[in-house]
């Protein structure tokens, strides 16, 4: 397991690649992060490169983790940007690619991404997932509070709509 990178714009385009790659392995085992199947890689490669702009603005934190084989795992920070809203940010797109699970990568990208926002003032963390799934006891063993859940809220890989748990966190 490598040590979480942050990535700047410019990391940016030399990792799409593998981060594309990683977008289209978690969409093909059905991650409810936002496409729907089949997610081709070059549409999956552009919205990585469109997400060069937000972190040139350091609205998103985006970190990456690889192996001899390329992208393992990813996971971004958002940060609110409302003045009202400054002392909290939102984890988004926590993929782990199925060649590295069960050796704690998640956890690690996510401890990661909680650090850094500590260290940036953030008091709160917010996050949504599919309900029922892996992503949701990960984030339970993480000492995430369930705010609740919204019936239908999105659409998985396959089209079906499915519940999401929205998740908040407290950062010392």
């Amino acid at each position: 397991m490598t040590t979480p990178v942050r990535l700047s714009a410019i990391d940016l385009v030399t990792y799409t690649p593998g981060l594309a790659a990683l977008l289209v392995d978690a969409v093909e085992d059905g991650a409810g992060v936002g496409f729907l199947a089949p997610l081709p890689i070059d549409a999956a490669a552009e919205w990585w490169a469109a997400q060069g702009a937000e972190i040139r603005s350091n609205r998103v934190i985006v970190w990456a983790t690889s192996d001899h084989q390329g992208v393992t795992g990813t996971i971004q920070l958002r940060f609110a940007g409302m003045p009202n809203s400054r002392h909290r940010a939102t984890i988004a797109k926590l993929l782990v690619h199925r060649r590295a699970r069960g050796n704690g990568l998640a956890r690690e990208l996510l401890a990661t991404a909680e650090q850094f926002a500590a260290a940036s003032g953030r008091s709160l963390l917010t996050l949504d997932t599919q309900t029922g799934s892996d992503a949701e006891r990960l984030y339970k063993r993480a000492g995430w509070v369930e705010s609740g859940a919204i019936p239908s809220y999105a659409a998985d890989p396959s089209g079906v709509l499915r519940s999401t748990t929205i998740f908040h966190k407290h950062l010392g």
